[in-house]
């Protein structure tokens, strides 16, 4: 199970996970977040998609603001929730929203979590900035592991039956460039076949 966060070009890349980090009224008077809490991303894999595992912004709310977590926000229609909690480490906070996500629609939906400190790191990191920006689009993939734990995986790599390629990784993080043509979900499906 993967998430991919799909952006025309650099700028629109900065901008969509800048768009995590955004100002949601806990700031304190300095504009600093407060220490006791972690800001998190979580990415729900397969929502809203088709008219399959139809989830209202509104409902998905819900279900986060009841698990304790503060200043919950959606992000479109996405599935994608950035919210605080108390410190904890991503992968509890993973069981926990998968656990009651369960719970509360029935089926299971698969989540990535990370951090917004985690996400702003690899906009500082600028993985696309030796990529031609003409006609490309940049895909962040989230991997449950770290790419190193998977088996033969050698990197810059082409997607099988596309241009879509596959050009560095860092941890969990998988970043490829696409030249239009429909490719931009092809990362996907290729890391959830590893």
């Amino acid at each position: 199970m993967v998430a991919t966060i799909h952006c025309q070009n650099n700028t629109s890349f900065d901008r969509t996970l800048h768009a995590v980090g955004r100002d949601h009224a806990s700031r304190n008077s300095s504009g600093e977040w407060p220490s006791l809490k972690t800001r998190f991303a979580a990415f729900l894999r397969g929502v809203n998609v088709g008219g399959h595992n139809v989830v209202t912004k509104g409902r998905l709310q819900e279900v986060f603001v009841s698990l304790g977590f503060e200043n919950v926000v959606t992000y479109r229609q996405s599935g994608n929730v950035i919210f605080e909690g108390a410190e904890m480490n991503t992968e509890e906070v993973r069981v926990k929203v998968e656990a009651k996500l369960r719970k509360a629609f029935g089926y299971d939906l698969a989540v990535l979590v990370r951090t917004v400190a985690a996400l702003k790191l690899i906009v500082e990191q600028a993985p696309f900035r030796h990529e031609d920006t003409k006609g490309t689009s940049f895909l962040v993939t989230f991997l449950p592991i770290p790419l190193s734990k998977l088996p033969h995986v050698q990197l810059p790599l082409v997607i099988p039956k596309s241009s879509a390629k596959v050009v560095s990784a860092k941890g969990a993080e998988v970043f490829s460039v696409t030249h239009g043509g429909g490719e931009g979900g092809l990362p996907n499906p290729f890391w959830n076949q590893r």
